[in-house]
């Protein structure tokens, strides 16, 4: 079954891709593919008029995008090319065809829609499973992808990078055997164990958040580099005061040392940007008797050095309990933004495996 998709936009402006890419992930997930796209001038009436007729020509299920003010236009044009009026401005069906109008940032329900009626079309229907990891190396992932599919039938395996934050969606058929879902799940685990958090789409935090409750401990946050980014997404679980004491945003090492009792010596002798640093910071934390883990991190985010010869994008992170605690050393590449941004991935990640 061939899938067109046309984008019809004005091409003069530096729109901001990530909403089209969520739109595209509602359809990869559901294992619908387009087997062409297309991105056409919204001012070039001849150019729109060949793609839609490409369309027509070529496919059996087309999606059209474009701006609110074409749509009525756009409708018009395409109900005279196939001779049949819209199902409600959305929906035109044409013998084996169907085409589906919607605007250029439709979101996530209309892609959903739009998904359920080519599978309804096709009698299928699509089961899934997910793996979570952070900062697993892409040459791993890789590779378990590779001998996870060499003989994984229908299954088809996407990868989602959000600043270290990885999924890997597995969806397949109903028609798919249950013995090769599974053995393709076991082979993935098996080689990404080390960086896997959840076998669900559930977020980091709150895996971390269901895992203290679990144990019944409670976590703080000292943050200096990161900026509060760790307790942000600490605090966007809903209950999470249940788990959560305190969270401390110690840039300067004057708030090191009167918040957390980071020892003067130790900022002298190794910098702010140090293990020792990092340390001290989360033994700060446990020594208040209110937390049983903590987190702490210090790091050059850039998009300068600071006054010493330590590199943009060092970064030392400790996590643990009292009897516990360990620091991990970081070289991050990027921006200022995937920087912090990988680096509170990376942080959350080693509070939950503390308790893992």
């Amino acid at each position: 079954m061939t899938n067109y998709l046309v984008v019809i936009r004005n091409k003069k402006l530096n729109i901001d891709m990530s909403g089209l890419s969520a739109f595209l992930r509602v359809f990869a997930s559901a294992c619908v593919h387009f087997d062409k796209i297309s991105f056409v001038g919204f001012d070039s009436s001849k150019t729109i008029s060949e793609a839609l007729a490409d369309c027509k020509n070529c496919s059996e299920n087309a999606v059209v995008l474009c701006c609110a003010e074409q749509k009525d236009t756009i409708a018009g044009y395409l109900e005279r090319l196939y001779s049949v009026t819209f199902d409600g401005r959305s929906y035109l069906n044409c013998g084996g065809q169907t085409v589906f109008l919607g605007l250029e940032n439709e979101g996530a329900d209309f892609a959903s829609a739009c998904v359920s009626a080519i599978n309804k079309k096709c009698g299928v229907c699509y089961d899934k499973f997910y793996i979570k990891c952070v900062s697993a190396p892409a040459e791993l992932i890789r590779s378990a992808i590779a001998k996870a599919g060499a003989d994984c039938g229908d299954i088809c395996l996407a990868v989602y990078d959000d600043f270290g934050d990885q999924t890997i969606e597995a969806s397949y058929s109903s028609n798919t055997p249950k013995m090769v879902a599974d053995r393709v799940r076991r082979v993935l685990v098996a080689a990404l164990d080390d960086y896997i958090y959840a076998l669900e789409d559930i977020s980091l935090e709150r895996r971390l958040y269901d895992l203290l409750r679990l144990r019944r401990m409670t976590i703080s946050v000292a943050e200096s580099f990161t900026g509060g980014g760790i307790a942000s997404r600490l605090v966007s679980v809903p209950g999470v005061s249940e788990v959560y004491y305190e969270g401390l945003n110690t840039y300067a090492n004057g708030s090191k040392m009167s918040r957390l009792g980071v020892d003067e010596m130790t900022l002298k002798s190794y910098g702010a940007v140090s293990d020792r640093t990092a340390l001290e910071m989360a033994e700060g934390l446990l020594a208040t008797g209110k937390c049983q883990l903590a987190v702490a991190t210090t790091g050059i985010a850039g998009p300068k050095s600071d006054n010493t010869a330590k590199p943009v994008g060092l970064a030392y992170i400790a996590a643990g309990t009292r009897d516990n605690l360990k620091v991990y050393k970081f070289n991050y590449g990027g921006d200022r933004e995937r920087i912090t941004r990988t680096a509170i991935n990376d942080a959350l990640f080693l509070a939950y495996r503390a308790l893992k």
